[in-house]
């Protein structure tokens, strides 16, 4: 037979139940007994690491893999000015041929030998740092700066070549009028 609740709370007292002194210690303790806390591993980690760097170094000394420094009879793929635009092209090549007419124009004798190899010698630096542009251009992406810089390695090169022109001139137009003189 059905108990009506509302008689049950009525009739309901609270018993008074004192819980001992170590009352939680030893609910931690059965907690601990049912459910044990497992400990953390990380060895797992340390052999995971391991093969990282075996594979880092098998991969770094590995001959076939290993991408050295470009050897001096290897050609260097470069980016030209003219790749970037219509506009850059014109300019490069405007100073490559005026760079290529002065150097075809020098007149190449005994006497001037030194002077030339002189010039010739920082020119083959500039040309050494185009080149070292160039691959700049090619690994950074296109910049400001580094146009720049190559226009300005063009210009330097024109400049010395026009320098060195003058130069011979000079030396030439000195060496005739010794020659006036001397008949």
């Amino acid at each position: 037979m059905p108990k009506d609740i509302r008689n049950l709370v009525k009739d309901f007292q609270e018993e008074n139940i004192e819980l001992s002194q170590n009352h939680e210690g030893k609910f931690l303790n059965k907690l601990e007994e049912a459910f044990p806390e497992e400990k953390k591993s990380y060895r797992w980690l340390y052999a995971v690491a391991s093969i990282v760097v075996l594979l880092g170094l098998g991969i770094k000394f590995y001959p076939g893999l290993v991408k050295d420094q470009p050897k001096e009879n290897e050609v260097l793929e470069q980016v030209s000015l003219g790749e970037i635009s219509p506009e850059m092209k014109k300019i490069e090549d405007y100073y490559l041929t005026a760079i290529n007419y002065e150097i075809a124009s020098l007149n190449v004798t005994p006497d001037n030998k030194a002077l030339l190899d002189e010039y010739f010698e920082k020119i083959s630096k500039l040309d050494t740092d185009y080149k070292r542009l160039n691959q700049k251009l090619k690994t950074d992406g296109i910049t400001n700066e580094i146009i720049n810089s190559l226009i300005t390695n063009l210009q330097l090169r024109l400049q010395l070549l026009i320098h060195l022109k003058d130069q011979l001139s000079d030396l030439q137009s000195k060496e005739n009028k010794n020659e006036n003189i001397t008949i």
